[in-house]
């Protein structure tokens, strides 16, 4: 084995179980940390230039179809996953992520990244102010709000190489469903998301230059497979972590992780050269 591909693989393995352990702290898909820490691992491995966000976008989707399948099949065994909300929800999230992951084949790499950095500040604001006890409504939307709100989620998480918690558990809490329920639910988003996700970034990236030696498209081989086999193995401690550990101290100590990684990414899709 080359030593670009040691260090790569190493890289991953911190990565994975970074990511498993926020996974299983906070009840989200590791997308939010796997991508922006991917895509500076490429960096410092020497892909500075090329489809670096786009391969660790790509790659964050097809590793997010393992750990929801996961986790939704974990959760439904203990009848925690809403089937009417997955049932009538899910096309409209699945169509969302076939037109995201279309545009992200057309956005440049520094595009791409700036977008990432502006909802990882979002997010962090959400994870620092959100309380688990607001709410809007009393249901979940149906009709044209459903069909909205479902593509806006697939086609967002699709574009940014993340799973369906983000947006569908805060969603859905602020919709009248339990948290308990919400994260269940919101795993099923994942696997819509990452299936058309994934295989989309792999048929768009096929050909394009600058990929790792080991990728599928945008689709990083040896990433998928490191990434998820590390998340399986440190989200069950994560979920522990969870309750022991004081809940608002790790939520706005992960916020403040958010924000530098959002000036990380921002800086570099500004002043990159």
């Amino acid at each position: 084995m080359s030593a670009e591909l040691i260090g790569l693989a190493t890289a991953l393995i911190a990565t994975g179980l970074f990511a498993g352990l926020i996974a299983g702290l906070f009840g989200i898909g590791g997308g939010v940390v796997m991508v922006p820490a991917f895509y500076f691992v490429l960096g410092a491995l020497g892909y500075v230039d090329g489809p670096r966000m786009h391969i660790a976008v790509g790659t964050s989707l097809a590793v997010i179809v393992a750990t929801s399948l996961r986790s939704v099949t974990s959760h439904a065994k203990h009848g925690a996953v809403d089937y009417d909300v997955l049932r009538t929800w899910i096309p409209w999230i699945v169509l969302g992520a076939l037109i995201g992951g279309f545009i992200a084949d057309k956005i440049p790499g520094r595009g791409l990244t700036g977008l990432f950095g502006v909802v990882a500040f979002l997010l962090a604001a959400q994870f620092y102010f959100g309380r688990p006890d607001w709410k809007v409504a009393d249901k979940m939307p149906g009709g044209a709000i459903r069909a909205g709100f479902g593509s806006l989620i697939g086609g967002l998480s699709s574009l940014l190489g993340i799973g369906g918690g983000v947006f569908g558990v805060t969603l859905m809490t602020l919709c009248g469903k339990s948290i308990r329920q919400a994260v269940a639910t919101a795993a099923g988003f994942g696997v819509a998301i990452g299936v058309p996700g994934a295989l989309g970034f792999i048929i768009w990236g096929w050909n394009e230059p600058g990929r790792t030696p080991t990728s599928l498209g945008y689709v990083d081989g040896l990433g998928f497979l490191i990434l998820a086999a590390s998340a399986f193995f440190i989200a069950p401690i994560g979920a522990r972590l969870a309750h022991t550990l004081p809940e608002q101290l790790l939520r706005r100590l992960f916020a403040f992780g958010l924000v530098a990684t959002a000036v990380s990414l921002l800086r570099e899709a500004i002043f990159a050269a």
